[in-house]
């Protein structure tokens, strides 16, 4: 609840900064301050269980130490985000303080997302979420893409939300003296009737384009690409993350207790967006375009999370959300210094700038699954989940398979950063300054102790 009402209030106090606040860097610096303030309140609650602000929701919203530990994970990942990228978020355009604004008012959806006990609070919370960063993917007014991203994107969304309202009114349809209550929609129900399957079908359908599962995901590159790559860091992960938040707690919660009979759905979902995220992600030359279509690829790694559903899924679920923000906001913060997001780019970055290089390193072998790195720490845990579900275990072993099979497109990244071809330009990232290094430094860091000690994050969901 702290977080809901703290993040909503911070937004505000954004868009007035935007007026008031004399010189560019004020709207920064507020920001990075509401974020951290934003995480400690967040933090007191899931220590003693106790929020500020004590609003009767009449059991809308239900808080656990499970979803507050989510929420920590997003706002201490989109606190480094502010701290790596926040001056090139003041790049983008005039409007910094807005930009900051429509970030937290972001965060108050995905606090929702991750709170919400009732369908209408889902709802609510998908749009809250959404309806900013169709503002943030056509904030570049100068760039054609970033129009043509921001109008795909809102047209898709707009859509998307509509199959959301038809799935929602089939459920409610089929089971009409049910409460609003996820937990309680399957009230006498052991066998899913018709429409309620129907229901099931359509909100199955809108939450995988959130979340850019195929084939719902022919959006997913093209936004990614056109949008302002600073926030594309924040899109690919902590609004990505969230979505899969709502997605495994709506189909634990409601439809748990016919699990087996929309399983295989989600087996062929997982296995296309495994399959359509590695194999395009092998033939692009755009490092940026290539981090879109592997999102995809680690989309269907989470998605094993929603198959499995158990206790192990959702510990690799949380797991899951630090490893890849962290590691994909770290590459996205290199990346958005560069000049050149081509591969041949990241020609001996590695030798002109040591730290860019070893760091870039680390945050590509942790997306890739390597040991002693986050990464390869959350995968297992999805695949020993998936192994424990009992079923469809051809479904691991085709999910490791893709992970080899990643390991290609992000190699030829770390193989330009150190082995560039004799004779290639150099290209030097601009605005290298030492608390950059540090930043990254420490990201990696901490991606290497997650990696080896993967009971730091995890201990908290059953505190």
């Amino acid at each position: 609840m702290n977080a809901i009402i703290f993040s909503a209030i911070w937004g505000i106090v954004m868009m007035f900064s935007g007026v008031f606040a004399k010189g560019k860097s004020t709207p920064r610096l507020l920001a990075i301050t509401g974020m951290l303030l934003l995480f400690i309140v967040n933090g007191i609650e899931l220590n003693n269980g106790k929020a500020f602000f004590n609003i009767d929701t009449k059991d809308m919203l239900r808080v656990t130490s499970f979803n507050l530990t989510f929420l920590a994970v997003a706002f201490g990942c989109t606190l480094l985000y502010f701290l790596l990228s926040g001056k090139d978020v003041e790049k983008v355009g005039e409007h910094v303080g807005e930009y900051f604004a429509l970030i937290f008012f972001v965060l108050c959806g995905v606090s929702i997302v991750a709170t919400y006990n009732t369908l209408l609070m889902l709802f609510i919370g998908v749009e809250i979420l959404s309806i900013p960063l169709y503002i943030l993917t056509g904030s570049d007014k100068r760039n054609l893409k970033s129009n043509e991203a921001a109008l795909k994107y809102f047209l898709m969304g707009a859509f998307s939300t509509g199959i959301m309202l038809m799935g929602i009114a089939f459920i409610y349809g089929a089971n009409p003296n049910a409460s609003f209550f996820i937990n309680n929609i399957q009230i006498g129900v052991d066998k899913l009737p018709v429409m309620m399957a129907t229901g099931l079908v359509f909100i199955l359908i809108s939450l995988s384009f959130k979340v850019s599962a195929a084939p719902f995901h022919f959006w997913t590159p093209d936004v990614y690409d056109g949008a302002p790559t600073v926030f594309t860091s924040f899109m690919a992960t902590i609004v990505k993350v969230a979505g899969f938040f709502a997605f495994v707690r709506l189909f634990e919660n409601a439809f748990g207790r016919v699990h087996g009979q929309w399983q295989t759905l989600i087996v062929v979902i997982t296995f296309a967006t495994l399959l359509i995220g590695n194999i395009t992600a092998v033939f692009q030359q755009s490092v940026k375009r290539m981090l879109a279509y592997s999102s995809i690829a680690q989309a269907g790694f989470m998605l094993l999370a929603l198959f499995a559903l158990n206790d192990k899924a959702k510990e690799g679920l949380v797991l899951y959300s630090a490893a890849y923000s962290l590691a994909t906001i770290g590459i996205f913060a290199i990346l958005i210094k560069m000049s050149d997001y081509t591969i041949e780019g990241f020609n001996g970055l590695g030798k002109t700038y040591p730290v860019l290089g070893v760091t870039a390193t680390i945050f590509l072998l942790s997306l890739t699954g390597i040991p002693l790195t986050a990464g390869f720490q959350s995968k297992f845990y999805m695949l020993l989940a998936a192994v424990q579900n009992g079923h469809h275990f051809w479904l691991v072993i085709a999910a490791v398979l893709f992970a080899a099979i990643s390991a290609y497109y992000y190699f030829r990244v770390i193989q330009a950063i150190w082995f560039k071809p004799d004779g290639a330009q150099v290209i030097s990232p601009a605005d290298i300054n030492g608390t950059f290094k540090v930043l990254l430094i420490l990201t990696a860091i901490f991606i290497i102790v997650l990696g080896v000690y993967p009971e730091l994050l995890i201990q908290w969901l059953y505190h």
